[in-house]
């Protein structure tokens, strides 16, 4: 049977339902898109008609869509590719040729190292296009700052039970289906909000049931997860620490991500000694989640829950009336910042590893500590040289093991050396034609004696280098 979903979706802006003021908007930001060129984010509850509102939009203007909606589908190359083409050009093959909509769903999943670049291609996209975005999220504020500033933002809000029994009862029409009012009024308030949960629940009873009455709406309330800003709200201005404990686990947040969430909202509207307390709490599910992470015994899950949702809620002491903006963990942002820093050490004991038949985890943690010490600030100029050679090392790399300023003379000066040696070296080992017998020879008068050589020599770095694992601990623990 065709998904009623798709069958019934609005061909047309004025078929929408239960968002006029939102549908509204949408009709003005497309007809005065020429004017002010900005992408447009609609924003709200999964099932309230958002990308449905954005296919009708096209249907109506006559637009081309294109749509990015596949996680794997938003690396950067793939956004500047298929969405960067069709929204700067508008020559992306297929359609009219005109006009393209491009529509980019779930933007709101566009964090960490998922999107492989794609959050920033985006950004960058919504920029310069020349054709017009929309973005579909369901949570506005887990958007990236820049993002947000860059569009305007339209907010759909849940589709109220009187807008989502006229569309019930047109389906049924149309489907031939006989009905009680009061069943699909159970429907609707059972969905709360979620118009298309409604119409996929429409369509399980009517497969097997010639007549839908009240008695046969029985599947209970669906299970709807609570989103974190409205949890944030109640748990710190209104909810009792057992109701709070029973809202924290209806959020789609893991323990270690709510009290992220928690601990830096809660400063915003607590205050005195109800803060001092809750933080108590909070530093409390701290230490039974790093239980979880030494043991991975994740049912010491329900003592952190205790501690960041009932005894946080326990602490108030205070009333905390009106409207709090309440933001991501600083805790990510600063993750983010850190990514590029991330990136080079990555880089740099990649290099190594290959070169030297390690793996990353020693590369990173026992080789390139000592390169930063051997090597800081430049100071033993020919180690330098030979390691950035070595390694094939550009200025950035070289600048982060270092420690000196990428764009200084002396690193540039070094690369620049660096690229000569590895010339020379590439040189001295191409040979010639005749060169094989000679090296052959003067390797075997040499071998005995170097074997000997090297094999005293080994062992004596190899106790060197445990002699020195304590002195560098700082550095291991850093990289």
């Amino acid at each position: 049977m065709t998904d009623w979903t798709e069958k019934y979706r609005p061909s047309s802006l004025s078929e929408v339902r239960g968002n006029n003021k939102a549908r509204d908007a949408l009709r003005e930001w497309a007809d005065t898109w020429e004017d002010h060129r900005e992408a447009v984010i609609l924003h709200g509850s999964p099932g309230v008609g958002k990308t449905s509102a954005a296919h009708a939009l096209a249907a109506d203007e006559g637009w081309d869509v294109v749509e990015l909606n596949a996680s794997d589908q938003r690396t950067a190359s793939v956004v500047e590719r298929v969405a960067g083409e069709a929204a700067k050009s508008g020559t992306l093959g297929g359609g009219t040729g005109g006009r393209k909509l491009v529509v980019m769903d779930e933007a709101d999943n566009l964090h960490g190292n998922v999107d492989r670049g794609g959050s920033a291609a985006i950004t960058d996209l919504v920029k310069e296009s020349t054709q017009p975005i929309v973005l579909i999220a369901n949570e506005f504020y887990d958007m990236s700052n820049s993002l947000r500033n860059a569009c305007q933002d339209i907010e759909f809000r849940d589709v109220s039970k009187r807008s989502i029994v006229p569309v019930l009862r047109d389906i049924c029409r149309r489907e031939g289906i006989e009905y009680d009012e009061e069943a699909l009024e159970a429907i609707a308030e059972q969905n709360s909000g979620d118009l298309r949960s409604a119409v996929n629940d429409l369509q399980a009873l009517a497969e097997t049931e010639e007549k839908l009455t009240t008695d046969d709406v029985v599947m209970g309330e669906r299970d709807r997860t609570e989103g974190v800003f409205d949890f944030l709200d109640d748990l710190i201005k209104n909810l009792g620490a057992q109701d709070a404990l029973e809202a924290a686990y209806d959020v789609d947040e893991t323990p270690d991500d709510l009290v992220n969430w928690v601990e830096d909202n809660v400063p915003k509207d607590y205050y005195g000694d109800e803060l001092a307390d809750a933080y108590e709490f909070l530093s409390n599910a701290d230490v039974w989640l790093g239980r979880v992470r030494a043991t991975q015994n994740y049912s010491y899950w329900r003592y952190a829950t205790d501690n960041i949702a009932a005894g946080v809620a326990a602490s108030r002491r205070h009333d905390h009336g009106g409207w709090t903006r309440y933001g991501p963990p600083s805790y990510w942002r600063k993750l983010g910042s850190s990514r590029a820093t991330r990136n080079k050490r990555d880089y740099v004991a990649r290099k190594v590893a290959e070169v030297s038949g390690t793996s990353m985890s020693t590369a990173r943690r026992k080789v390139v500590p000592f390169l930063a010490t051997m090597t800081h600030h430049c100071k033993n100029r020919e180690l330098t040289v030979a390691m950035t050679a070595a390694y094939d090392l550009d200025a950035e790399h070289v600048s982060f093991v270092t420690g000196s300023g990428e764009t200084t003379n002396k690193v540039q000066s070094i690369v620049e050396d660096a690229e000569q040696l590895r010339s020379e070296r590439a040189v001295e080992h191409s040979g010639g034609a005749f060169e094989g017998e000679a090296s052959a020879s003067f390797d075997e008068d040499e071998s005995g004696e170097d074997a000997a050589s090297e094999t005293e020599d080994e062992s004596e770095n190899e106790q060197e280098d445990e002699d020195s694992d304590d002195d560098q601990a700082g550095l291991d623990d850093f990289f």
